[in-house]
């Protein structure tokens, strides 16, 4: 046995003192770091979700988190999965195209495929602002063309208004009084 030198005279010498520090022999490799773990409330603050969005994404297949009796617990992957799925949204892709290029990312067949794929939705969603974009310029034109009209013919109508509507003399109380007999039917 191998004699520990140390602090306890009461302690037989072929015992070892606690260990206080890492039980791991010196020689043993180290452990693997520990994935970094969330909560479903700690994601939906850092990204400003809600917790229900967040469990419709697990619904809909693109988040997978590992079940610890009732609680999700989710990883770094599911982390990136929602940064990656907002992104996506920001940019207007559909969720099947969200999905596809998780997928994708997640068959490890390379990044190559991945971008084409990408690149696919990006060129796919452009052609779609363009079109909107067409169409919004064609009704920004029709409401300008209204738009004018309408002051025209407001225009028109104050100004046919002011020229039918002659100024009126002023009459005095006596004749406002025999002015309003005369309309209910009484002459003074």
């Amino acid at each position: 046995m191998v004699s520990w030198p140390g602090p306890f005279p009461d302690v037989p010498a072929d015992i070892p003192p606690p260990m206080t520090a890492s039980r791991r022999p010196p020689n043993a490799p180290a452990a693997a770091p520990r994935e970094a773990s969330y909560s479903i409330s700690e994601l939906a603050a850092e990204f400003a979700l809600t917790t229900r969005a967040i469990r419709f994404y697990e619904d809909e297949g693109l988040l997978a988190p590992r079940r610890q009796r009732q609680a999700r617990i989710y990883g770094e992957r599911e982390r990136t999965r929602i940064k990656l799925i907002l992104r996506g949204k920001r940019l207007g892709l559909s969720l099947i195209e969200i999905r596809e290029i998780l997928d994708l990312h997640d068959a490890r067949e390379g990044d190559r495929r991945q971008l084409l794929r990408f690149l696919e939705a990006l060129d796919h969603r452009r052609a779609q602002l363009e079109v909107q974009r067409a169409d919004i310029e064609a009704l920004l034109s029709e409401i300008g063309s209204i738009e004018r009209d309408c002051r025209r013919r407001l225009r028109e109508a104050t100004a046919e208004r002011a020229a039918t509507t002659s100024p009126r003399p002023a009459r005095g109380p006596s004749a406002a009084r025999a002015g309003s007999r005369e309309s209910d039917g009484h002459r003074g």
